[in-house]
């Protein structure tokens, strides 16, 4: 009898496996695999308005309205210290899978800048969904058409008479105003604000003279009237052709480069989980990212806000940060904003 017992446990130790193999091969992907079993707090390390907040609540309206995950998300703001609140408090949740952040330029920047203890290999990299495009904007009212009139209109000037505003300090807006200033042989006063919204807002309040704010960040004021976009900062121009303004779409604004500039400027838009976080959490949210990007209301928001789609996750995604990471560390050591050792 215990021979039999014996010979009945050794046989339901083969079987059982192999069920169990068979059982997982006949579950639907999603369900195999991790999920979220809380809310999910989207990161956004920058102020209310911009362009990275507006990119996250799309995201969060569309994931809502195409069911994508079973739970919430909540966004949360922390924009402090020009991002690195977001970025430290992200480092600091060491296998926390449902803490997602918004990551842009700041990765590299703070910690070249401020010599930030972090660096994006801190963090787990789960994907890029697009780029960004930055422009030089003046106010509506102002008498300057083109690139090449207002920068000359700043030379002629004392030096720091004209006020360029952007978001945050020693990060891209003034990493793209120190290029152009060499390029235009000019010096701004650079005012740095919380957010491209606010930089948006004093610029239409004549606060500011101009501002290199993404599409998004200026687009309300430019359908208005209230800006003018005189050059993009980009090899190309973009290839939105549908109308925002009554005469003007983003494909008719010219490269800073046409204007005699030559100053060009994109910015990742992307995702990381928190250290110790695994490879299997990650893919759920690159998943979930690529399932976003298909959607006709991301493709939509990109055309809207100008954005380039660029979907990337695994090696090309590192691939990517390791060089972008470089081009940043050779530009602010020619603008003379790294930290010094």
């Amino acid at each position: 009898m215990k021979q039999l017992a014996r010979r009945l446990l050794k046989k339901s130790c083969l079987v059982t496996p192999l069920a169990a193999l068979a059982a997982f091969g006949a579950m639907p992907a999603n369900a195999a695999g991790w999920e979220p079993t809380r809310s999910v707090e989207i990161i956004v390390p920058a102020g209310a308005g911009g362009a990275s907040d507006q990119m996250a609540r799309t995201i969060q309206s569309i994931i809502l309205k195409h069911k994508f995950m079973d739970q919430s998300t909540l966004v949360l703001n922390k924009g402090g210290a020009s991002g690195a609140e977001g970025i430290m408090d992200t480092k600091e949740s060491a296998g926390n899978p449902h803490k997602l952040m918004v990551a842009f330029s700041a990765i590299y920047t703070l910690p070249i800048a401020v010599s930030l203890p972090f660096n994006w290999r801190d963090l787990n990299p789960v994907a890029m969904i697009a780029q960004d495009e930055f422009l030089l904007w003046t106010n509506a009212e102002a008498p300057y058409k083109t690139a090449a009139d207002y920068l000359k209109a700043v030379k002629a000037a004392a030096p720091g008479t004209f006020k360029m505003g952007g978001t945050g300090a020693k990060r891209e807006d003034q990493i793209i105003t120190v290029a152009l200033e060499k390029a235009a042989g000019v010096k701004f006063t650079y005012v740095p604000y919380k957010s491209g919204g606010e930089a948006a807002t004093q610029l239409v309040g004549k606060h500011t003279n101009s501002n290199v704010n993404n599409p998004s960040e200026n687009i309300a004021q430019w359908r208005a009237g209230q800006v003018n976009a005189l050059c993009v900062f980009s090899e190309q121009r973009m290839v939105y052709k549908d109308k925002i303004t009554k005469d003007q779409s983003w494909a008719d604004i010219p490269t800073c480069k046409e204007a005699g500039y030559d100053v060009h400027y994109q910015m990742l838009r992307a995702f990381f989980l928190p250290p110790k976080t695994t490879a299997e959490q990650a893919k759920y949210y690159a998943d979930l990212m690529k399932k976003v990007s298909e959607t006709q209301e991301w493709k939509d928001y990109l055309a809207k806000q100008a954005l380039k789609g660029d979907y990337r996750t695994g090696a090309d995604f590192v691939k990517f940060l390791e060089k972008d990471e470089a081009n940043h560390k050779t530009l602010m050591q020619e603008a003379g904003l790294a930290a010094k050792k």
